[in-house]
């Protein structure tokens, strides 16, 4: 089908070109030597900066064989996987635009026929990003021809893994979206791309199945089965058997064309996309807490991100072919670098893997950058942190000295007390302190015993969280009572009544401030931030200060992971409206309740002096104290929420063992069962092991459990709330009769979740559900940060 669009349609103008700066000619060297080495015939590279194309150049042969031709830099080159992102995915955002398609759905929704062989939660994001678990290709070995009979092939592929388990690159996954694109649009995938993507572009070389008319300007690739050399016949065996059109492989173009669609992302979308979708496709857009970065189609940070090169940062993108092809475009400094070659010709042994590389280093060295553009490179490609979470080159640990804000404020000599005593009074400070046996200082000096003797201070009265000021005690039975080494009375704000967790009024009333310093657990049902909350309300009410000494999240302020509570549920496990793992310090969490929820107390964070948002707690070389009774290591901390969504069902989480929240039994559990389960669910940063144990405490006190003890692997590609949820899922699947789930909404205060846990829904795809309400927190938290 020939389509006819008037010029004044087209949208894309050309890229504007300049004089080659100087030192680019850096690349010619290199790509010559890559010839001399026979890695490659020859090549064309393509290098666009701020709007302009700065470097086209031609290099070596275009063929060797049967005759020997020399490259031109309109060569036309077979793009191999440079498919799957310049038509498949971009034809699906388009899709996604129109409302046609969710990202979130099953594909099956829209292929029925895709549900079979336990396929039906498989979601158009994870075809996309590559987390379908399929294999890499449709089976080869026995004969097979046509369009038609490929998709068949797929639709009844069974997953080699769980889906959203791990990265494996396969064409499976968008030969599957070349179908989904063809079936939602009612066009072929050849015509769809033409109409509404090359046409609007003017990429009048690039097309699937090119025409014989243009075969002279062709680059070949290598002999077929039948020794015919390939030229204007794709070289991908999957696509060739499909008839050349097919969603991972096929297009032909030029560098000239793929300039022009480069640009057109740098630019927002060109007309073709939105702004929104071009970030969408080119953002983090994997699982969460997966280590293989991949955006929509695009590649981010993977095994297959060699084209990056060692300058470029992590946030730019890019993609391969097999044939030799690829484009890697960086949004920060505007550049795009397109690299094409027919490496496979003449008989497949050529190689353009280091060559990709060794180019995308020379030219991020050379461009003219701006002192921001270099900033930027300097800190995202070498800084250990960064909200990209656990990017495969983002450092996992560090020897950090963070200082934590008692540290702080007794360097400052308490200057930050000297404006907390009612105006004219010449008394000293009448201060109160919530806080418990984490308030301690870099010298393990009681925050209790600094404040007593601190200057122009009275520290009048304290005030003990749960488990009471020595964090001691698992009872809501506390009384009153007075410090045994200073004699200053104790208020508990913590008990089974609301009255009993709020601080009295008129005990406020009596002071100029209430200065708090306790550890937190970085989790949204641990209830230390609730009474955080419940003193900023009762100091609002009363007219004094809050002044909170800062302490590191210790699991990370760098996540932010699992369901977001729903609205209009507030209670003393769930203070304000926000997942699971929030990724705050106290201090952070404090500046968001105080706006957010409109409490309009006088707030004063004293912040820490070295902390990273990427910092675990073994970071930063402070001291670890059990911030409650069964929280009595990192570890226990980094497992709590997940495991602790599941603690209120009829299961122990190891409470009264030597190991609490790492353990997880009851008698009617089959451990090995479980294990062997859980274990084939490829849940990322944890392993199983199956075990019995008798918990001394809580559930089954006394008992004999089987169960499982939960290793950690790997805490930087770990979702804990997002294990609580693959937990019960299988506990309901294998115990539908004992296990006992009603209660999970009591720390789960997410309704949507747990009535897709009840239904069976597939625990990955009721995770990712819930990433747009993460995504929407993450932005409202950005402007309550305190630390980059």
């Amino acid at each position: 089908m020939l389509l006819l669009i008037s010029p004044s349609a087209w949208a894309a103008a050309e890229p504007k070109r300049t004089s080659p700066p100087k030192r680019l000619a850096v690349l010619d060297p290199i790509i010559e030597q890559a010839i001399h080495d026979g890695n490659i015939p020859g090549a064309v590279l393509l290098v666009g900066h701020d709007g302009h194309v700065i470097y086209r150049k031609a290099y070596g042969a275009r063929a060797l064989e049967p005759r020997r031709e020399a490259m031109t830099v309109d060569t036309i080159f077979d793009l191999a996987s440079l498919t799957k992102v310049i038509a498949t995915a971009t034809a699906m955002m388009q899709l996604v635009e129109r409302g046609k398609v969710r990202l979130n759905d099953p594909v099956a929704k829209y292929l029925p026929e895709f549900a079979q062989n336990g396929k039906e939660d498989i979601t158009v994001r994870q075809l996309l990003t590559h987390y379908s678990g399929l294999e890499p290709d449709l089976d080869l070995k026995t004969p097979w021809q046509g369009k038609e009979t490929a998709f068949r092939m797929a639709f009844a592929e069974t997953p080699q893994e769980p889906a959203g388990s791990g990265f494996t690159y396969s064409d499976i996954n968008f030969i599957t979206l070349g179908a989904l694109v063809e079936r939602v649009s009612g066009e072929t995938l050849d015509q769809y791309t033409v109409r509404h993507i090359f046409a609007p572009l003017r990429m009048v070389h690039t097309r699937f199945v090119p025409p014989l008319a243009g075969k002279a300007k062709i680059a070949p690739t290598e002999y077929d089965d039948n020794h015919v050399m390939l030229r204007g016949v794709v070289h991908d065996p999957t696509a060739r058997r499909m008839g050349g059109v097919a969603g991972h492989a096929g297009l032909f173009s030029t560098a000239d064309d793929q300039a022009k669609f480069a640009q057109v992302l740098l630019d927002g979308g060109g007309g073709i996309l939105s702004a929104f979708s071009v970030e969408k496709m080119t953002r983090p857009e994997q699982p969460p807490a997966a280590e293989v970065l991949r955006g929509f189609g695009w590649d981010i940070d993977s095994p297959f991100s060699s084209n990056r090169g060692d300058l470029l940062p992590v946030g730019s993108f890019g993609h391969t072919g097999f044939t030799g092809t690829s484009v890697w475009i960086d949004p920060t400094t505007k550049t795009y670098i397109i690299l094409l070659t027919n490496a496979v010709h003449p008989r497949g042994k050529g190689n353009a893997v280091g060559l990709r590389s060794k180019v995308a280093t020379a030219v991020a060295a050379a461009l003219p950058l701006t002192v921001s553009e270099k900033e930027t490179l300097r800190w995202e490609s070498i800084t250990g942190y960064n909200e990209a979470q656990s990017a495969a080159r983002r450092y996992s640990v560090r020897n950090g000295n963070v200082k934590s804000g008692i540290d702080v404020l007794e360097e400052h000599n308490f200057d930050i007390l000297e404006g907390t005593a009612a105006p004219g009074s010449v008394a000293k400070k009448r201060i109160g302190l919530l806080t418990n046996q984490t308030g301690v200082d870099s010298q393990g000096r009681r925050t209790i015993d600094v404040l007593a003797q601190a200057p122009g201070v009275s520290l009048d009265v304290l005030f003990g969280p749960e488990h009471g000021a020595t964090g001691m005690l698992d009872t809501t039975n506390l009384s009153n009572s007075k410090d045994e080494a200073t004699g200053i009375p104790i208020y508990n704000v913590y008990g089974g009544t609301d009255a009993a967790r709020r601080p009295a009024l008129d005990v406020l009333k009596n002071l100029d401030a209430v200065v708090v310093d306790i550890q937190d657990a970085g989790v949204r049902f641990y209830t230390y931030e609730t009474t955080l909350g419940y003193f900023l309300e009762a100091a609002a009410k009363v007219g004094i200060e809050v002044i909170v000494l800062d302490r590191p999240d210790p699991i990370t302020g760098s996540f932010v992971q699992g369901p977001v509570s729903d609205a209009g549920r507030e209670n003393f496990t769930n203070y304000f409206t926000e997942p699971v793992r929030q990724g705050m310090t106290m201090g952070e969490l404090a500046k968001m309740f105080n706006a957010e929820r409109g409490l309009k107390a006088k707030l004063t964070v004293v912040p820490m002096e070295g902390w990273q948002r990427g910092d675990w707690f073994d970071s930063t070389g402070l001291a670890w104290v059990n911030p409650s009774p069964n929280l009595r290591s990192l570890t226990e901390a980094t497992l709590y929420p997940g495991v602790a969504l599941i603690e209120g069902t009829n299961v122990s989480v190891g409470r009264g063992t030597d190991t609490p929240f790492e353990l997880v039994g009851a008698p009617w559990i089959k451990g090995r069962e479980l294990a062997a389960y859980l274990n084939r669910r490829g849940i990322a940063g944890v392993r199983f092991v199956a075990v019995s144990f008798t918990p001394g405490a809580s559930a089954y006190n006394g008992q004999s459990c089987e169960g499982v003890n939960i290793v950690l692997t790997g805490r930087n590609g770990f979702d804990a709330p997002e294990l609580g949820i693959e937990l019960a899922s299988a506990l309901r699947k294998f115990y539908p009769a004992d296990f006992k789930m009603d209660r999970i909404p009591e720390l789960l205060v997410n309704q949507g979740v747990y009535d897709a846990l009840v239904a069976g829904q597939d625990p990955r795809r009721i995770a990712q559900d819930w990433q747009q309400d993460v995504e929407k927190f993450q932005q409202m938290r950005q402007k309550y940060l305190i630390y980059k």
